[in-house]
């Protein structure tokens, strides 16, 4: 496999792992807001929504146009949520689907890499 083919299958593997992402995401956003009986967020719980999932969204959907500033706002949302997570309630995130539905924007970033490592070798 050439590294034009390589990166191209990494940007396509990361535009449909984004797109399960957001409709996983959506799916549970939906099912919660019908179903909302509990309290309301606390203005700490808003701000890590906003990293996570609200964040890490914009960051994946961003990346289909522009891959190196979506890439790294997803990533740089789901870090400040680890932390934001762990300065909270003292643990990381004890599930990985939070890594899994964030990990196309690492994806990204490596077909962004590859392209620009194959842009450079053609000049």
């Amino acid at each position: 496999m050439s590294a034009g083919s390589f990166a191209l299958a990494t940007r396509w593997i990361a535009r449909v792992w984004s797109i399960l992402s957001l409709l996983a995401v959506l799916a549970f956003a939906v099912g919660e807001i019908a179903h909302a009986t509990g309290p309301r967020p606390t203005p700490q719980e808003w701000l890590g929504l906003a990293l996570w999932p609200i964040g890490v969204c914009i960051g994946l959907v961003l990346a289909w146009f522009r891959e190196e500033v979506g890439g790294s706002l997803a990533l740089a949302c789901l870090i400040a949520f680890c932390i934001w997570n762990l300065l909270r309630s003292g643990h990381l995130p004890q599930s990985v689907f939070f890594f899994l539905l964030a990990a196309p924007g690492i994806l990204f970033l490596c077909a962004a890499f590859l392209s620009h490592r194959i842009a450079a070798r053609g000049n």
